[in-house]
């Protein structure tokens, strides 16, 4: 495999450590760079060209579903694996939908985190058999009508943060939009999910 740089983008710096010490271990010719969060990631592709991003997806406790996208506007050739504590299942179409080339639990083992970066480099992607299932039945258009990943990336967020017991007046602050918008956001939600309830809403988030 030849040279590459590989940008490492996660807010806890022992995780970063582990990953450089496993590419050193398994990759020669690997450069690598390292943010410890969005802001500085974008800096960082200003200046230098990354051939890998390998991405956590929850930084500080925020979370930005775009994030995917707004990379590979600097850098459109850029391969992007998330690697996140956050379940496939719920995640993964998803961010594959924003543009990244693989989805990857942190509690995967070395052997297939060494798997999905050779697959990213020489074939472009990497999905597990159970995400590939997922996409070519969203492809297909096959998927479950009432299901999370019929919802747009604001309902999504709107959410998560309902689930997570804030209110209407809480969403609108922290996401700096009117009460009336949240509402709008809420009612589409729960008529796409075919729900009427918060509770719904957060056994359908688990489930899905």
């Amino acid at each position: 495999m030849s040279s590459c740089n590989v940008l490492l983008v996660d807010d806890h710096l022992v995780v970063r450590k582990g990953i450089e010490i496993i590419l050193n271990n398994n990759f020669k010719d690997f450069t690598i760079y390292n943010s410890h969060d969005y802001i500085n990631a974008v800096e960082i592709l200003k200046t230098v060209v990354i051939d890998l991003i390998i991405l956590d997806i929850n930084i500080n406790g925020y979370e930005d579903i775009k994030i995917v996208k707004t990379l590979k506007e600097i850098q459109p050739d850029i391969k992007i694996l998330v690697f996140t504590s956050h379940q496939e299942s719920q995640y993964g179409v998803r961010y594959v939908q924003q543009g990244a080339n693989g989805f990857l639990n942190k509690f995967c083992s070395e052997d297939t985190l060494v798997t999905a970066i050779k697959s990213i480099l020489e074939k472009g992607h990497y999905f597990s058999r159970e995400l590939s299932d997922k996409l070519e039945q969203k492809g297909n258009k096959k998927n479950i009508i009432y299901s999370i990943d019929n919802l747009s990336n604001r309902e999504y967020e709107i959410s998560k943060l309902l689930v997570n017991g804030y209110g209407n007046l809480e969403i609108a602050n922290k996401l700096n939009i009117q009460m009336s918008t949240v509402s709008t956001y809420k009612n589409r939600v729960f008529e796409k999910l075919n729900i009427n309830n918060i509770v719904a809403l957060s056994d359908i988030l688990k489930e899905d």
